[in-house]
């Protein structure tokens, strides 16, 4: 675990105020150092720094499931004695971008992405045959709040709820930004020209398309995207619900502050039968249980069944698989 740092520091005001919002500007860095009152070359300087330290993943975008591809929460129980092989197993498919030992039967859990449902079905197959266990897979059905940007510093704020997404926007060659924005964009004075050169489009052009896919909510962020346990936000939960009334819950869960994602998943009867999931995000068990207590006394979540699976472990963070390579 690496040292937040300081809250007074350059770095934790960059952090804090670029995890959305990204300038789509031909020099979006010079923009973020005119609001930070410093220069573009020390906005890089530090982005590539805290890059290197493992503290931010990219700077990019993260993409709304299942909209230019296919992507699901998946689960296996692996037994203690094979966890080290059998997360390499599910590591080493390309299209899993999220990999994380958590506490519970259902002990190994990832998010699987592909470009098509079934590209990722074939993915989940080949991790069941060379892992020789069962894969748990619960997909999206409806998110409350997807949108993981929240700030590192100061009292805890609302996340807030999610927007349908506009998926008329969507054009041919959009799967392919939307995959390099994934991947992230290249920490130079030009980002966006980069970008463009590599895609063989025109810049205004690629600067449209982005700011049009964030506004229809098929890019849920764009800005810099963070390692949360490299920063000291190591007491990580996912907290599973069994609610009459899926919505209201849902809803309530989403803006409340700590509360840093919501959404509904497909339940498996008699394997898995939690349909509500949110997470919430701390640096420590206390901080994390304190925001479980006030999301227990919401009245729509009153003695309602749950569960909470600690996280221990993270074997891979990465942006989605959109389009094939």
């Amino acid at each position: 675990m690496r040292d937040m740092p300081d809250p007074d520091t350059l770095d934790t005001r960059l952090l804090d105020e670029f995890q959305r919002d990204l300038p789509l500007v031909q020099r979006p860095f010079a923009a973020m150092a005119a609001g930070l009152d410093t220069t573009e070359a020390e906005v890089l300087a530090r982005l590539r720094r805290l890059q290197a330290a493992g503290c931010i993943a990219r700077v990019g975008a993260t993409c709304r499931p299942n909209t230019a591809g296919a992507s699901t929460l998946a689960a296996l129980a692996v037994p203690p004695a094979r966890v080290e092989e059998v997360a390499a197993i599910v590591g080493a498919e390309p299209g899993v971008n999220h990999s994380y030992l958590r506490e519970d039967a259902w002990n190994l859990w990832f998010v699987a992405t592909a470009p098509s449902a079934p590209e990722l079905a074939q993915a989940l197959a080949r991790i069941e045959a060379a892992a020789g266990l069962a894969v748990l897979s619960l997909p999206l059905l409806r998110p409350f709040n997807i949108d993981l940007g929240f700030r590192l510093r100061g009292p805890r704020a609302a996340m807030g709820l999610d927007r349908q997404a506009d998926m008329a926007v969507l054009r041919a060659g959009d799967r392919a930004l939307m995959q390099a924005l994934s991947c992230g964009l290249a920490l130079v004075p030009r980002p966006f020209a980069a970008l463009a050169a590599g895609l063989d489009r025109p810049e205004p052009e690629v600067i449209a398309r982005i700011a049009a896919l964030a506004e229809a909510r098929i890019l849920t962020r764009v800005g810099v995207i963070l390692r949360h346990r490299a920063l000291g936000w190591v007491a990580n939960a996912m907290v599973v619900w069994r609610p009459g009334r899926i919505e209201a819950a849902g809803r309530a869960l989403a803006q409340l502050p700590g509360v840093t994602l919501c959404y509904q998943r497909r339940t498996v009867p008699g394997v898995w039968d939690w349909p509500l999931f949110c997470m919430i995000h701390a640096r420590s068990r206390p901080e994390a249980l304190a925001v479980l207590d006030r999301a227990r006394a919401l009245p729509e979540l009153a003695g309602v069944p749950h569960k909470v699976l600690f996280s221990t472990r993270c074997f891979k963070q990465r942006g989605a698989l959109i389009e094939a390579a």
